[in-house]
């Protein structure tokens, strides 16, 4: 295994401990800093906003600078915005922080072109899924962390606390080592990806089953707090069967054929949506939160099908717009959970089954079915 792939997980699996204290809490917080649920929504989407712009220049500037050095920046202005959030004295302040830290999703494209280019003779889901569960054990272990420290401390304390192991995270990932960058033969330029065909409609896909299965997410935490009387301690204990479950699922799902993983993932959502709606009872609500992990299960195997459709010195750009276009679901799907909350606290679980229903159909449909990946030749420079 590739010695860079152990101090990312390490950085990944600290960063998931610091981001899983807080990120499930941004609502509640929001709420304690006075937004009501329409403007909760407004926020969350604008931060969707902020990580959508970021990923296309990062991609590009990956396949042109390197991934390091993407990889490093990110990090950093990381820990900026959580000390930002942690020092806030008002809700605008606070906001700032918040899409200061949204802007840096933007390491999610060097990321998953730096795992990929470092794999060795993994296939690209197993290594994007095995990266990301290490990331998702994280998660196990911030969210009740996260609400113990929430219920007796206050919830500002909980990014305190973050900001200090993202610093730790960050010594971890500056031991990586630099990668070549690809270049593809001058006589011989590849597809523009504007005009790949099998790329704009695998991404356009990706657009509406993100979209469907973000929607019932946001606004969850809210719920159960509200409307099930649950405290924080319990719902960060929640956020940690979900961590769980998105350990779990990612690494058993990366183990299938990317095209079938991708749709069990999407199943998994469905089935966390229908929970939340039918069921009552804090049994029924983990078992749902662990099925949640389908979500970030899906996001990789959708990220590993990409590979094999565009050139590898496109990968850091695709990936990028890859993202941005899967990010315009982040924007709409916080609003439109805070404009359904409004109307009726437990409205947005129906709907949202019914859009990943549909997702699931056309993902059956429409999923390219190219399964192995395809090496093509480069020509390397060091970074």
């Amino acid at each position: 295994m590739n010695p860079s792939l152990l101090w990312i997980a390490a950085g990944l699996f600290t960063w998931g401990v610091g981001e899983g204290m807080f990120f499930m809490f941004q609502p509640i917080y929001l709420s304690q800093l006075g937004a009501d649920p329409l403007m909760i929504g407004y926020i969350l989407g604008a931060s969707g906003f902020a990580m959508m712009l970021a990923h296309i220049p990062a991609g590009y500037l990956a396949d042109r600078i390197g991934r390091r050095p993407m990889l490093i920046a990110g990090w950093l202005i990381g820990i900026v915005a959580a000390l930002a959030m942690a020092l806030a004295p008002s809700l605008p302040f606070f906001v700032a922080g918040l899409l200061l830290y949204a802007i840096t999703a933007f390491v999610t494209s060097p990321l998953n072109s730096y795992v990929t280019a470092a794999r060795g003779n993994w296939s690209v889901a197993r290594a994007i899924t095995l990266i990301s569960a290490t990331f998702n054990l994280g998660i196990v272990i911030g969210p009740f962390t996260g609400g113990w420290i929430g219920d007796h401390f206050g919830l500002r304390s909980v990014y305190y606390l973050a900001s200090i192991l993202f610093v730790i995270s960050t010594f971890f990932l500056v031991m990586i080592a630099p990668q070549p960058r690809d270049h593809h033969d001058p006589t011989k330029p590849p597809t523009s990806l504007l005009k790949n065909r099998r790329y704009i409609g695998f991404i356009l896909l990706g657009f509406f089953v993100t979209l469907a299965l973000y929607l019932p997410q946001p606004f969850t935490p809210k719920f159960l707090q509200d409307v099930r009387g649950l405290s924080l301690q319990q719902i960060g204990l929640l956020g940690t069967i979900g961590g769980a479950g998105n350990t779990s699922l990612t690494f058993l799902l990366g183990f299938l054929d990317a095209r079938l993983g991708f749709i069990l993932g999407q199943l998994g959502v469905g089935m966390y949506s229908g929970l939340l709606w039918q069921m009552n009872g804090y049994g029924w609500f983990a078992i749902s939160y662990f099925l949640l992990g389908g979500f970030r299960a899906m996001r990789s195997l959708f990220m590993a099908q990409i590979r094999p459709l565009v050139h590898e010195s496109q990968m850091g750009l695709a990936y990028g717009i890859s993202e941005t276009v899967l990010g315009f679901s982040l924007i709409i799907a916080p609003i439109s959970a805070g404009f359904l909350y409004k109307q009726d606290t437990s409205l947005v679980y129906p709907i949202a089954l019914a859009a990943i229903l549909t997702a699931i159909f056309f993902s059956l449909v429409f999923t390219p079915r190219t399964t192995k990946d395809q090496i093509q030749p480069v020509i390397e420079t060091r970074e």
